[in-house]
């Protein structure tokens, strides 16, 4: 067995800690507060669109049904996903039948998600995984656990039907009622025997508690065990990011939306450096309702391995509807 069969094994030695975690409630406060909520059915569409400077388009049309349905922080569900790439003259077609569970606490964020699933394309096929589970120790203090089983989304890849797997652990710490510390610490293995060790570190400042206004200072990097993966994807020996970024988020009605932009700059290979920018937007309905709805749209500017200046960008939305 592989290093990356291996904790790949190992991944989804999670998948029943997380279905319980995600059963289960978060708080005992949250126990005697469901007694009084009603549990439903609910379906409704989905979608993920994004395209890039490379003229790689990939496209996610999906039908979500959840026969156990309380809210949009905690559901049991199933999605049945239609996968469309192509560049050019490349086109590849794909089918993903996935299980959905979430158990957040809305207050706190705290709880356990899930998205396990079979994923076929081009001939091949993979059990795919997208878990977190987050607890605060502390008022202050909030640990998140992570792991991500999905294909590498790149014309040569997903021919050859090379997959990732993603294991790390981040921390949020605050200090004092402004300041927030966010670390993360990481390790991506590839099919192809690749693997990254990742590190990101982000200050979040809140100027004032009423107005949804943080401004972050954001560094992340990553090293490469190998540095010749034949162009299947964009992999540096060596990455790293610095970026200050502004960030936006305001309720109304139970609605929530959010901005965030942010301008920083990339090194590659401790040699090339270029800027980078981030543009993100989000809108979600209320999370307890008689519909779902959320919507999400980004940006990105960054290099890849077709040169400096590569553009990225997305559009998804969900809606849920209860019955």
């Amino acid at each position: 067995m592989t290093l990356a069969s291996r904790h790949s094994a190992a991944a989804f030695l999670f998948l029943p800690a997380l279905m319980l975690i995600a059963a289960a409630p978060c708080k005992a406060q949250e126990e005697k507060e469901n007694k009084e909520k009603t549990t439903t059915m609910a379906f409704g569409p989905e979608f993920f669109l994004t395209n890039d400077s490379d003229h790689f388009q990939s496209r996610r049309v999906s039908v979500e049904f959840f026969p156990a349905f309380e809210n949009a922080d905690r559901f049991l569900g199933f999605r049945l996903g239609d996968y469309q790439y192509k560049q050019d003259s490349w086109r590849r077609s794909g089918q993903k039948l996935t299980f959905l569970a979430r158990n957040i606490e809305t207050r706190t964020a705290d709880g356990g998600t899930m998205e396990a699933g079979v994923f076929e394309q081009g001939g091949h096929t993979l059990l795919t995984l997208d878990g977190s589970y987050r607890i605060s120790p502390t008022k202050s203090t909030a640990v998140e656990f992570l792991v991500t089983r999905d294909w590498v989304e790149t014309p040569k890849s997903l021919d050859r039907g090379i997959d990732f797997t993603f294991v790390g652990v981040a921390v949020d710490q605050g200090l004092g009622s402004h300041f927030t510390l966010v670390g993360l610490l990481a390790q991506q293995y590839f099919s192809d025997g690749n693997r990254r060790d990742h590190g990101r570190v982000r200050l979040i400042y809140q100027p004032s508690l009423d107005l949804g206004l943080t401004l972050q200072a954001r560094y992340r990097t990553y090293r490469s065990t190998h540095d010749d993966v034949d162009r299947a994807y964009f992999n540096p020996t060596s990455y790293s990011e610095s970026m200050f970024a502004i960030g936006w988020r305001h309720r109304f009605q139970g609605w929530t939306a959010s901005v965030t932009a942010g301008l920083g700059n990339e090194t590659i290979n401790h040699d090339m450096s270029q800027p980078t920018r981030l543009l993100d937007v989000s809108l979600q309905s209320p999370v307890r309702g008689a519909h779902v709805f959320r919507f999400g749209a980004g940006y990105s500017r960054s290099t890849t391995f077709a040169g400096p200046s590569y553009q990225y960008r997305y559009l998804r939305g969900e809606w849920i509807i209860r019955f």
